[in-house]
């Protein structure tokens, strides 16, 4: 099982696949997940849980064979894949990108900051690129992203406990 490092999305998804299903797989940690890709198509590694934005382009052209989706549910990009929720119940890994602030900034600014960065996620075009990705805008405020952040830690510290990740 390839990764683009200790501790990246790519390994902790498939410690938690590991961790629900029972499955040993050894992990082989990469420099980067395009080095861990590369080897994957060329078949030195046999199974990766990456991101959309980083493989789809060569699902489309035919040279990766995806088997399922980590997402809660299918992806409008890959309709006809499962996603592993479908037949392990409770799976889910979602890599997630978000704005961050010091702790510190005045109320008022990380306000404003968050109704431009709303308003830009807002953009047609910019969602459609993102579709095609396979991601998904989910746009809200400074404490909807807290409250999201903190849980998503929690799930994740279980995985990292299990898997006995450890920082480089």
């Amino acid at each position: 099982m390839g990764s683009g490092g200790n501790g990246t999305s790519i390994h902790v998804s498939g410690e938690l696949f590991k961790l629900m299903t029972g499955v040993e797989m050894l992990h082989v940690p990469y420099r980067g997940g395009a080095l861990a890709l590369r080897d994957l198509v060329g078949g030195q590694i046999q199974v990766m849980f990456d991101t959309m934005p980083e493989c789809i382009e060569l699902v489309r052209a035919g040279t990766l064979r995806p088997l399922a989706v980590t997402t809660a549910t299918r992806s409008p990009v890959l309709p006809d894949l499962p996603a592993i929720g479908d037949f392990l119940p409770g799976y889910e890994s979602s890599a997630w990108y978000g704005f961050g602030a010091p702790r510190n900034m005045p109320a008022e600014i990380a306000d404003r900051l968050n109704q431009e960065i709303n308003a830009g996620l807002a953009d047609p075009k910019l969602k459609a690129r993102l579709a095609d990705l396979g991601g998904t805008v989910i746009a809200g405020s400074p404490a909807d992203f807290a409250r999201f952040v903190a849980e998503d830690a929690e799930k994740w510290a279980k995985v990292v406990k299990f898997a006995g990740v450890k920082a480089e």
